[in-house]
């Protein structure tokens, strides 16, 4: 019985070794599958520090614009997203009065169309494109670089990348920036027009005007005449006294 048992025992434990040896054989378990689709205003609401920024990405629905370039068209982009902070610096009622448009066009300044990794901040040129469309000339975006600290400029405002959100997969970029970045076509004064000049003096009609030499119209040939005949008067009525006087004494 003992003998029996112990034989029992034996094999249970070759079996065993036996499938030790067969499992540690097979490849590892494979990698957990990644993550669903990239969405942005998931990917803001880690930190809660950009509440003003993503109800700016919904009401102008570029959520959802940029979720589809991520994970539709396969785009690679970079955002720099304003602090909630960074908005406390704008003037009051500044986001209220903006149109729906610039609204649209303030959150696009925000996106470049193209993936950047701090090290590539230092190869970039000048101004660098965003989504706002318009072109650089009311859009601009200059960065530069000091060390490892990226500094960007809008004629406006001066700014640099504060912390970096996400940038993991080669695809989307997030940085955290402390100041809203106002563009120039959106938030540039519009330049003083110049006053209109004066109206010339107005002028007679020619045709109408007096001759040169003269005044109220009249001609020096016109006095010239006047006077004469006026002479000529008197010089008659005295002759003609001198008549009568000469015919009194004769009679």
């Amino acid at each position: 019985m003992d003998q029996m048992l112990k034989q029992s025992l034996s094999t249970l434990l070759v079996i065993f070794f036996l499938h030790c040896m067969t499992t540690s054989g097979q490849s590892p378990a494979p990698a957990p599958a990644p993550s669903g689709p990239i969405n942005i205003v998931s990917v803001l609401k880690k930190t809660g520090k950009y509440s003003t920024f993503i109800r700016l990405l919904k009401s102008t629905q570029i959520d959802d614009q940029i979720n589809s370039q991520l994970n539709d068209l396969n785009q690679a982009l970079t955002v720099f997203v304003p602090t909630d902070s960074a908005f406390s610096y704008l003037k009051p009622g500044m986001l209220n009065s903006l149109t729906d448009q610039q609204k649209f066009q303030l959150v696009q300044f925000h996106v470049v169309p193209s993936f950047l990794s701090i090290p590539q901040f230092q190869t970039v040129g000048n101004p660098l494109r965003t989504q706002a469309g318009g072109g650089t000339a009311q859009f601009p975006l200059n960065i530069t670089m000091s060390g490892n600290q990226v500094n960007m400029t809008t004629g406006l405002v001066n700014t640099s990348l504060t912390d970096t959100v996400y940038s993991t997969d080669g695809q989307l970029a997030v940085y955290e920036i402390d100041r809203v970045l106002l563009s120039e076509g959106l938030f540039r004064p519009p330049a003083a027009q110049a006053p209109a000049p004066p109206l010339p003096p107005k002028t007679s009609d020619p045709s109408h005007a007096a001759p040169s030499g003269s005044e109220d119209g009249v001609s020096d040939n016109d006095s010239s005449d006047a006077k004469d005949r006026l002479n000529y008067a008197q010089n008659l009525v005295s002759f003609g006294v001198a008549i009568i006087v000469q015919l009194q004494l004769c009679l």
